[in-house]
């Protein structure tokens, strides 16, 4: 089976919470606090892995969750970090936020990597939040959530050669007599649903991988039939052979064959129109395929297509396929093996994703219903999350910043009095009055 495509849930591992502790050694006087921080969660990275093909392994196991870092310890230690959550995909995987339809990454090479959820830090243990003014905190943070989204994976194939055209053409014939591919044929559009992957030993120790993908029709480009399900594929291949029935034995004329073909890939990727391009003229054996063949070329040049490379060979017969192998060979030796695609994202081995110093951000809104007062802030609904409620100095401390960073006043403006609550994310308090 082959699939090229597979929805899943990512979610990084959560920090370590901080502790309380104190020293209480024998013979060490006013030991103070020696709480240690949690240890970071495990990150999930995804790796390149050229032994796989298919992204088959997503259809059983939809969910990753990573470990979470360990707690603080005694003594001033800080707990240990988790081990970040490694996950294979093949070359040419590309992976996009399910929510934002953002690209995070494009991964073509052997040993890329790309993080996908970070872990979140460990909490802070009392240790530091030891001040002059109070040498012994009974303050300590949980540790940080580790980020969780829903992504979406779709395999482009990557191949040196992919064979493009309309359904029952001979593609499928074409792959099984250049290599030990073994493709379902048979005479009725669709055959192939998958992209089927043969290596071509073409002699004098040259070879190359050829794709033989499904059948595109009119429309493609909107998703008709197959539709974006094939297209996508053809985006990774370096030049294109494009194959088409000269006998016209489904009553098709084989130039307007060509003419769809093309205008399908440049609607979806411009790109693909640049992309070099040489015609197999399949089914030669067939009769009235000569006269066919004659007026296909003749067409070309009335149009302004005389520069294009046409082939006349016999898929079945396996007539005229060397000279075609030969030719692929000699072009793809001049083409970069870089592969093309329509967007680049980072080329460094590894990339962090839309990770931002969160810190930073201090900005508030308020707004009212009715005596409740909704207080939208980053910074502070993260403090919130991290503070254990059941500790006065941690509420003593949400205090501090919340006179600090200018809420307190922003909220007298506002109308809070004594009595109205204030919500802040998931939490509720009573707005008091500070004598």
């Amino acid at each position: 089976m082959f699939l090229d495509k597979a929805k899943i849930y990512v979610k990084a591992g959560d920090g370590g919470d901080g502790i309380v502790s104190f020293r209480r050694e024998l013979y060490v006087p006013e030991g103070g606090p020696a709480g240690g921080d949690g240890g970071k969660g495990a990150d999930i990275i995804f790796r390149v892995d050229e032994g796989l093909r298919t992204l088959i392994d997503f259809r059983y196991q939809k969910h990753f969750k990573a470990p979470r870092g360990e707690k603080g310890k005694t003594k001033g230690m800080h707990g240990a970090g988790a081990e970040d959550m490694v996950v294979r995909v093949p070359p040419g995987t590309v992976i996009y936020d399910d929510d934002t339809h953002e690209l995070i990454a494009d991964l073509t090479r052997h040993g890329q990597e790309v993080v996908v959820a970070k872990g979140g830090r460990g909490g802070r243990g009392n240790i530091r939040f030891a001040t002059a003014r109070n040498p012994a905190p009974h303050l300590a943070e949980k540790g940080e959530e580790g980020q969780e989204r829903w992504i979406v994976l779709e395999l482009k194939v990557m191949a040196d050669v992919g064979l493009v055209g309309f359904p029952s053409v001979g593609k499928s014939t074409l792959l099984s007599v250049v290599s030990a591919a073994e493709p379902k044929i048979g005479a009725y559009h669709f055959t192939t649903i998958t992209p089927n992957l043969g290596v071509v030993d073409v002699g004098e120790g040259r070879s190359f991988v050829m794709a033989d993908l499904p059948g595109l029709i009119e429309g493609a480009h909107e998703g008709v039939g197959l539709g974006h399900e094939f297209l996508r594929h053809v985006e990774r291949t370096r030049l294109i052979v494009h194959v088409v029935d000269i006998a016209a034995t489904e009553e098709r004329d084989p130039y307007d064959d060509w003419l769809k073909i093309n205008e399908e890939l440049r609607l979806y990727n411009e790109k693909l129109a640049q992309r070099p391009q040489i015609v197999a003229a399949n089914k030669m054996d067939m009769p009235g395929a000569d006269e066919q063949l004659r007026e296909f070329k003749a067409k070309l040049e009335r149009d302004g297509h005389g520069d294009v490379e046409v082939f006349p060979i016999s898929a079945m017969a396996r007539k005229g396929v060397q000279e075609l192998l030969y030719r692929a060979a000699v072009l793809l030796e001049q083409i970069p093996e870089t592969p093309l695609v329509e967007e680049v994202v980072d080329t460094s081995e590894r990339k962090v994703y839309r990770y931002e110093k969160e810190d930073d951000d201090t900005s508030f809104t308020i707004r009212r219903e009715n005596d409740t007062f909704i207080v939208e802030s980053v910074a502070i609904e993260r403090m919130l999350k991290r503070m254990n409620t059941d500790s006065y100095d941690a509420f003593q401390r949400f205090s501090y910043t919340m006179r600090k960073s200018g809420i307190e006043a922003a909220l007298r403006k506002k109308g809070a009095k004594d009595g109205h609550l204030v919500r802040i994310g998931d939490y509720e308090f009573e707005f008091v009055e500070q004598e």
